[in-house]
């Protein structure tokens, strides 16, 4: 690929990539500045209105722009990503109580200082983080639009990319938008085109297609064999076309929060924290499940039972379904769901082996599946037959979310790798189900569940339960 260009042209193309960039970056930055504003301006009023003393007022609203600052909640590293933006959010309004504290202490001895300060900072951050949470909800959209996202090109090997590719798709919405690839085994192109991204040639051309596809940003993967010295190029090469260089890891499904960047002797090593899955970690986990699931069952009894009778009332067998399913450590328990197939579909299974969707892995799935009722099928596109799984919630075999809960006879063909899906509790709902659920080929589900276990937190939780509310609605790879 050969491309002739002025050199007037050449400067004006290095700039734009940083300009476009940059661009809505200040206007997110400016926006939020003013919503921040905002709301320490409101906390000061709510202040004042309550005690009815200026002091903290007047304050308030530049003290908490400069704990913003401090705690760099306006860096390009956090914006539109949401969990991390929030945590500093949160570390700001805590140092402004811990400040508030400090002069207690040191200078003033009022106690109506520390109270003021402290309730201003919660008031604040009560009002902020609401509307941080719309702010990012309505960036999210502009870049599912299409809108304010940056060009980018993947450089590396086929099998790295084809991994990574699947990642990046897999969380929805996001700034980088996937122009083109160029390959270091160019042999192997069909993998990628398969994933309707072009290949636009070999690393070696990776200076024109940046010029002239007018690329923002570049994430390159380590390529076999090769030594630093060609990501060193490559980031030269960047930089003198004003362009963002990210050099994506070779572990792929690692959460930001456990990475970290150690200095040794100027090497920047890469820090990866063990998965923090100890029981005192999870207690809380523990705790809000079963206190939960208990508050559900009280509150869906009745239309539980309503269901229940509907079923018996469908068709002939019990309104429960109940089978042997595998837990943590791979423990054995009886999981409840309500039944949505005859009575006789395990001796039926055998008949329709041919047509199981998932023939890729160990799940057996049927679409249409004429062993369904008329009442089940409603049922499993609606999540209603899993409700009875709230039982097995209350009794500590399940978890509210977690990886799928797998058979018996499933377990007996993981391998080592798989068998880590069960060191967590199997979940109601999980990364499985927000994504796709029975339409996930088998690789990819052994990845969302093993990429859940070494990610786990509470926020992660969090996230898969709100997100479970809009994939049930969607009814996708529900059958």
């Amino acid at each position: 690929m050969t491309i002739e260009v002025t050199h007037e042209q050449l400067v004006v193309e290095d700039r734009t990539p940083q300009t476009r960039r940059r661009r809505w970056e200040q206007r997110y930055r400016i926006v939020l500045l003013v919503a921040d504003g905002f709301a320490a301006a409101l906390a000061a009023f709510l202040i004042h209105a309550v005690y009815g003393r200026w002091a903290v007022a007047l304050v308030l609203p530049p003290a908490w722009i400069g704990a913003m600052l401090a705690h760099r909640s306006y860096d390009r590293s956090t914006l539109g990503l949401g969990t991390e933006e929030y945590r500093r959010v949160l570390r700001g309004a805590a140092a402004l109580s811990a400040l508030a504290a400090v002069a207690y202490w040191l200078f003033t001895h009022g106690s109506g200082l520390l109270h003021d300060m402290t309730m201003a900072a919660v008031a604040a951050a009560v009002i902020a983080l609401p509307i941080r949470y719309t702010l990012r909800r309505r960036l999210h959209r502009r870049w599912a639009r299409g809108r304010d996202r940056s060009a980018t090109l993947l450089v590396g090997p086929t099998r790295g990319i084809v991994e990574l590719v699947a990642v990046l798709r897999r969380g929805g919405a996001q700034e980088l938008q996937l122009a083109g690839v160029c390959l270091s085994d160019p042999e192997n192109a069909s993998a990628v085109r398969r994933l309707g991204l072009p290949v636009l040639g070999g690393i070696g051309d990776m200076d024109d297609v940046v010029r002239v596809m007018r690329i923002t940003t570049v994430v390159a993967l380590p390529v076999p064999g090769a030594d630093a010295s060609v990501l060193r190029r490559m980031s030269w090469t960047t930089a003198v076309q004003g362009v963002e260089f990210l050099v994506a890891p070779v572990l792929t499904d690692v959460s930001a929060p456990r990475l970290a960047v150690r200095p040794t002797n100027g090497v920047p090593l890469l820090r990866i924290q063990a998965p923090n899955l100890s029981r005192f970690s999870r207690l809380p986990k523990e705790l809000l499940d079963r206190s939960f699931a208990a508050a559900l069952l009280l509150l869906l009894a009745l239309p539980m039972l309503l269901v229940a009778l509907i079923v018996r009332l469908d068709s002939s067998g019990p309104a429960l379904f109940r089978q042997q399913r595998v837990g943590r450590y791979g423990d054995h328990f009886t999981m409840l769901k309500f039944r949505t197939m005859r009575p006789d579909s395990e001796a039926l299974r055998a008949e329709l082996e041919h047509l199981n969707q998932n023939s890729d892995g160990l799940l057996f799935k049927v679409k249409e599946d004429p062993r369904v009722t008329r009442v089940g099928s409603l049922l499993r596109r609606s999540s209603l037959d899993e409700l009875p799984q709230l039982i097995n919630v209350v009794k500590g075999h399940m978890s509210l979310v977690g990886p799928r809960p797998p058979l018996p006879q499933e377990v007996e063909e993981y391998t080592p790798d798989i068998k880590r899906r069960m060191l967590v509790k199997p979940g109601l709902t999980g990364l499985w189900q927000v994504s796709g659920r029975s339409d996930l080929p088998w690789d990819e589900a052994v990845r969302l569940d093993l990429g859940y276990v070494d990610n786990w937190s509470m926020s992660l939780d969090l996230t898969i339960l709100l997100r479970t509310g809009s994939a049930v609605v969607r009814g996708t790879g529900a059958y």
